[in-house]
C-alpha cells in the first residue's frame, strides 16, 4: 500500500512538473506520430488545447511545404534510427501564424528496446532568430561603413598626394614662365 501511494505521489509530482513548464511545448507521440499527451506549454506556444490535438498527427504543426516533402515522417525515421533528432524550422500555430521552432525529438523505448513512442520538446525561438538577423544586418552595415571610411581615407590620401604633385608642377611652370620672354 505504501509503495502504491509513493508511486502515485511520484507520478502526480511528475505530472505537475510537466504541466508547469510553460516555455516549452512538451508532448508525447505514438510510434506513428499521433499526439498522446500535451502540456500547458504546448497549449501556450501552439495555441491548441489538449482536447483539440490529442489523437491527431503531429504533422499538423508543420508548414504545407514541409509536409509536401515528407519532413514529419523523415523526422520520425531519423529520430528512430539515431535515437534523437534536434532541428529548427518554421512551425504553425492554431491561428495559422508561423514561428521559428527549435525542436528535439527523442525515441522512447521499453526495457526490451522496442519503440513505444517519441518525446517532443519544442521552443519558440522566433524572437532570438529575429534578434540574430538584426545583429547580422548591423554587422554587415558596420562592415560596409568601415569599407566606405577606408575608401574615403584612401581617396583623401591620393587627392593629397596628387595635389602635392600639382603644386610641384605649378611651381615649376611658374619658374619657367618667369624665365621666358614676355612674347606670345
Amino acid at each position: 500500500k505504501q509503495a502504491e501511494d509513493d508511486l502515485r505521489a511520484s507520478q502526480e509530482q511528475f505530472r505537475l512538473l510537466v504541466q508547469g513548464v510553460t516555455d516549452y511545448a512538451l508532448y508525447m507521440l505514438s510510434p506513428q506520430g499521433i499526439i498522446t499527451n500535451w502540456n500547458s506549454g504546448a497549449a501556450r506556444i501552439k495555441g491548441y488545447d489538449a482536447e483539440e490535438v490529442v489523437g491527431q498527427h503531429f504533422s499538423r504543426f508543420y508548414t504545407p511545404e514541409d509536409r509536401a516533402v515528407g519532413l514529419p515522417e523523415k523526422a520520425l525515421a531519423e529520430a528512430l534510427a539515431a535515437g534523437r533528432l534536434e532541428m529548427e524550422g518554421w512551425r504553425l500555430r492554431k491561428d495559422g501564424s508561423r514561428f521559428w521552432a527549435h525542436a528535439v525529438l527523442d525515441a522512447i523505448r521499453d526495457d526490451d528496446g522496442h519503440i513505444i513512442g517519441f518525446a517532443k520538446i519544442t521552443r519558440d525561438i522566433t524572437e532570438r532568430r529575429d534578434t540574430q538577423a538584426a545583429l547580422e544586418q548591423a554587422r554587415e552595415a558596420l562592415f560596409q561603413s568601415q569599407k566606405m571610411e577606408s575608401i574615403g581615407q584612401l581617396t583623401g590620401g591620393v587627392a593629397h598626394d596628387f595635389n602635392n604633385l600639382l603644386m610641384a608642377i605649378l611651381g615649376s611652370l611658374e619658374l619657367v614662365r618667369k624665365r621666358l620672354p614676355d612674347t606670345d
